[in-house]
Formats: structure tokens, C-alpha cells, sequence
């Protein structure tokens, strides 16, 4: 018969199929063997003797545990049966489980970020100015603008009362802050000489930006505006900052926390005394607005600066789960050119961030009258920007652009002042 052998060879099923291995005894399982299935060695009836158990390694013997070597199928160990595998596959499958929870939250995080992210109003800047040969690798400009809005305009129709610099070294995570006068008389870009906070009525932040690189030699891309709302939340938000408030900025305050309330429908406390202490949001704002004291707009800036750092050194210990409640809140009273990622991505980075100085600029002026009103008028604007970049980058002796060169020959032929 084709396919069969009558007689029983070695190594032959005694039934004559050929499609089997050498040693294959279906019947004769003490013999040393073939399963169909498994490994030379297995003796499904013989479990005494070392061999293969199905699907395990040498050794299996799933009643005669006290063989070695052997296994036992519910997870003990040789000589002692127990539930031990078991426990390690539960304590396994939670561990997954928490896994896969903390994905899930922090994908939930995430996406909420970006939900409000969207609610903010991004502004795309379309024809950014740089001067040819400006840059400097390893740092990130961006420009800061505060609007002194009543209305909400966050994008043109109203003065900056802030303007800052800020200017990231990537490398270290140290952050400078530098406040451009506002009443700095410079280049607006649209062939006007005249106070740099115009810049933002007449052309919003693209203007703005355009202003600080062409007369600074900078490479801002990017820029953020807030408004009152803006600074009055987060400082709420963070259970308010410290500020030391003198005598004399005591009466402006609380004198500012009045116009304050009414453009922004906050309620407010007046101050009873001057001191180290904690301020609500609505009054760290009317702070940032004294300019009658000494010093004046010059003054005023630093205490800009100084109710930023607060608020970012608080928003800092806070970590980044403590600053999501803020995000909700700030963003309809914020404009920005940063994208969704960008911003997440500057987030992150926060942590590591320090602010390391602030100043203003420019850093040699003189107030003057002239016709562009009262006007700070910086004494050599390209001696200044010399110490600008020596300032942010570190450059010894940098020498400004052209660009530069001519609008402070031009400054000093218009105002005499040199």
C-alpha cells in the first residue's frame, strides 16, 4: 500500500506515516521519542523522567513537583508548590494598569493645554524687519508688550505702555529682561521719528517688533501682549505676590487701584500702610502704573520688572500641574505669534528658566522736549547698543549695523543731542 510500510522501522510511526520524525512512537511513550507537537524527551505519561513539558522548558513535571529539574505549573518553585507566578503576574498587570492611567491623564493634560491654547488670539507677524548680519545663536528674543487697553485691544489701536525685551540663552536657562522706555525716541519704521510706545497704536505688535530690530540690531520673531486683565489674574491666581511698598508710592497706588477697578469691573482694598507685604492682583497692577515718584517712567518700568519676576518665581514653585488653572484664565486676555507647540514647548522649559538681570534702556539718555513731545532721548543710540548686546550676549565691543549707525546720526542731527 502506497505510503506504508508493513513492518515497524525504527524511527517510524508503527502506522507507517512517513510525514513524521525519526523516534515518533505514538504508543510507545517510555521509548525516547517524538511527540507530534513538541521536543525530542517529551513522555506525556512518564512524568517522573527530566523531559519536555508542553509549552515549558526541560524539566516540567506537573504532578511530581519534588523532581529536579522541574516547575511548578502554578507558579512555586522546585520541591516547594505555591502561587508565587500568580502574584507576579497581578502585581504585573497593576503595574501596566498604572501605566496606562498616567498616559491617559497625561494625554488628557495635554490636550487640554492645547484646547485652551486655541481659545488665545494668535497674531501671525507677515513682514518681520532684521537688519543684514543680525543674530546671535544660542538665544531666543521676545518682545513683551502691555498694552494700557479698556476695551481689550490686544492687537493695535491703543499705546504700549510696556515694552520688554526678553532674551533666552538655551543653553544656560538664564533669562534678562529689558525695558525700552516708552517715551524713547526712535525709528517708528514708517518714516516717522517719534515715542516708541506709538509704534503699537499706529501698527500693533508687528510694527512694534520691527521698531526694537531695526533700531536695536535684535532678531525678534515672536512677540506676547497682555492687558490689565492679564497681570490681575495671575497674581490672584497665585494667592498674590510681595512687594515692598514705600511711603510715597503708597498714596499713587491706592490712587491708581481706583481708574484700576473701574476699566477692569475688579473690586479693590486700598492699601492702609506702606511696608513688605502681600497685594492682590488689582493692586500689584496699579503698582505697575506709578510714574509720578521719583524716577518716574524710568521707575516705573522696574516696578514692571519687579511684579514679572514675582510672578514668575511663584508660577515656578507652583510646577507645571499649578500653572494649567492660570492658563485657562489668562488666555482671553492675551495675544501672541507663538504656536500651540512653541508655547507648550516653552512651558516645559520654564522650570529650568531663571530670570538672571533687569534693566532699561536706553542706558544713556536725557529727557527733552521736542517735537515729538517730551521724549527720552538716548545720548548716542549706537554707543547704546554696543552695551545692549555686550549686555544680552555677552559681545565685547560689538559694532552696530548701518542701519543703526545712520538713525543715530539722524537722532543727533534732529535734537542736538549727542
Amino acid at each position: 500500500m502506497a505510503g506504508r510500510r508493513n513492518k515497524k522501522q525504527q524511527g517510524y510511526d508503527p502506522n507507517g506515516y512517513y510525514n513524521r520524525q525519526p523516534g515518533y512512537d505514538p504508543n510507545y511513550y517510555g521509548q525516547q521519542g517524538y511527540d507530534p507537537n513538541q521536543q525530542p524527551g517529551y513522555d506525556p505519561n512518564y512524568y517522573g523522567q527530566p523531559g519536555y513539558g508542553p509549552n515549558q522548558q526541560p524539566g516540567y513535571d506537573p504532578n511530581y513537583y519534588g523532581q529536579q529539574p522541574g516547575y511548578d505549573p502554578n507558579g512555586g518553585y522546585p520541591g516547594n508548590p505555591g502561587n508565587g507566578r500568580k502574584r507576579k503576574k497581578k502585581k504585573h498587570r497593576k503595574f501596566i494598569f498604572a501605566i496606562e492611567i498616567i498616559v491617559l491623564l497625561v494625554l488628557a493634560l495635554g490636550l487640554f493645554v492645547i484646547a485652551q491654547l486655541n481659545r488665545m488670539d494668535r497674531v501671525k507677524l507677515r513682514d518681520i524687519l532684521v537688519n543684514s548680519g543680525i543674530g546671535k545663536p544660542g538665544y531666543r528674543n521676545i518682545a513683551l508688550f502691555g498694552v494700557d487697553s479698556r476695551e481689550g485691544q490686544l492687537e493695535g489701536g491703543t499705546n504700549s505702555d510696556t515694552i520688554i525685551v526678553a532674551s533666552i540663552n538655551e543653553s544656560s536657562g538664564e533669562v534678562k529682561l529689558v525695558s525700552v522706555y516708552r517715551d524713547t525716541y526712535l525709528d517708528n519704521t514708517n518714516g516717522e521719528y517719534r515715542k516708541a510706545t506709538e509704534c503699537f497704536a499706529g501698527g500693533g505688535a508687528e510694527r512694534s517688533v520691527n521698531m526694537l530690530n531695526k533700531n536695536l540690531d535684535l532678531d525678534i520673531t515672536d512677540f506676547v501682549t497682555v492687558d490689565f486683565s492679564a497681570v490681575i489674574e495671575a497674581v490672584d491666581l497665585l494667592g498674590g505676590i510681595e512687594l515692598d511698598i514705600t511711603e510715597e508710592e503708597l498714596q499713587w497706588l491706592n490712587g491708581y487701584l481706583v481708574e484700576t477697578s473701574q476699566v477692569t469691573g475688579v473690586d479693590y482694598t486700598p492699601l492702609s500702610s506702606a511696608g513688605y507685604q502681600q497685594v492682590t492682583g488689582i493692586q500689584a497692577m496699579a503698582y505697575c502704573r506709578i510714574r509720578y515718584t521719583e524716577g518716574w517712567d524710568y521707575r516705573r518700568t522696574e516696578r514692571q520688572r519687579t511684579v514679572l519676576e514675582k510672578i514668575f518665581a511663584k508660577a515656578k514653585d507652583r510646577g507645571i500641574m499649578g500653572i494649567v488653572p492660570m492658563i485657562n484664565t489668562m488666555f482671553p486676555y492675551i495675544s501672541t505669534s507663538l504656536s500651540s507647540t512653541e508655547l507648550i514647548g516653552l512651558a516645559t522649559k520654564a522650570m529650568r528658566y531663571e530670570i538672571a538681570d533687569t534693566t532699561g534702556f536706553p542706558f544713556d539718555y536725557t529727557a527733552a522736549n521736542i517735537s515729538a513731545g517730551d521724549c527720552v532721548v538716548p545720548v548716542n543710540l549706537a554707543a547704546n547698543v554696543t552695551q545692549l548686546h555686550e549686555y544680552l550676549f555677552g559681545e565685547s565691543g560689538y559694532t552696530p549695523s548701518q542701519d543703526v549707525q545712520e538713525i543715530s546720526d539722524r537722532i543727533i542731527a534732529e535734537t542736538g543731542i549727542q
